[in-house]
């Protein structure tokens, strides 16, 4: 894609061409973003950029995320490519989970966003407050 496209109707008419007639459902950067705005994805990701993991360290990490939903994540990030599982074969087997390539790569802008987060997360909840607090009157 053009690196020089900058607004939006341009955008939008790049992904109706390569989706062959404008199913948005099929936009790349849906795409994209859908597979790490998952409620636990970032903060896995963020675990995994400090190093490797196996399976039990993470569970105990991340204390408030069932086994199930750790697994599914783990899952979904390996499907996108974002994570490497690897098997050791030990009794009973290990698994170490590890960002891939892709993954180190994402995890940069996602580091950015991290950090905006952080420092304005008092003000959306404060914009958040006062916008609950007048729609109500």
């Amino acid at each position: 894609m053009d690196s020089k496209i900058f607004n939006l109707k341009s955008k939008l008419e790049v992904y109706k061409a390569m989706t062959g007639g404008g199913n948005f459902a099929d936009c790349p950067v849906r795409d994209v973003i859908q597979g790490i705005s998952g409620k636990w994805s970032s903060l896995l990701v963020m675990a995994l950029a400090e190093k490797p993991y196996r399976f039990g360290e993470l569970r105990r990490l991340v204390p408030d995320i069932s086994q199930r939903m750790l697994t599914q994540t783990l899952y979904d990030l390996q499907r996108d490519g974002y994570v490497h599982r690897e098997v050791f074969p030990t009794k009973p087997p290990s698994v170490e989970y590890s960002l891939t390539d892709l993954g180190r790569s994402m995890f940069a802008p996602l580091q950015m966003l991290i950090q905006w987060a952080e420092l304005n997360h008092d003000a959306v909840r404060e914009a958040r407050a006062t916008f609950d607090a007048s729609s109500r009157a």
